[in-house]
């Protein structure tokens, strides 16, 4: 008994298989925020829709994003560590430290 197998086909199968079984990989961050000495870096920041924002903690201390909206919070974020977020939607979004409230910051999605 003779099998005939489709090569084209046969590839394109193996092929997605492979890729499926690949971890993704994280998406880097389109604009940065760093935080130290008790401020965000820059306080405002301009971004396209789907743009990831990444706030890395340069500070001595803990520090924690929170959106006033509530749309996202990180946790505690040590020296060194990141936080990262994708603002979809076009409009302002206020945050601040949740451990510092006077620290404070805004995210300006536009199109």
């Amino acid at each position: 008994m003779e099998i005939k197998i489709d090569r084209r086909r046969f590839c394109a199968a193996t092929a997605s298989v492979g890729l499926a079984a690949l971890p993704q990989r994280a998406r880097a961050a389109d604009a940065n925020v760093r935080i130290d000495n008790f401020t965000f870096t820059p306080a405002t920041l301009n971004v396209k829709p789907g743009a990831v924002v990444a706030w890395t903690n340069e500070d001595d201390i803990p520090h924690s994003i929170v959106a006033v909206d509530g749309k996202f919070h990180s946790p505690a974020l040590d020296t060194g560590d990141a936080f990262s977020f994708t603002l979809t939607e076009p409009g302002a979004y206020a945050y601040y430290c949740g451990l510092h409230p006077h620290m404070k910051g805004t995210i300006i999605v536009v199109l």
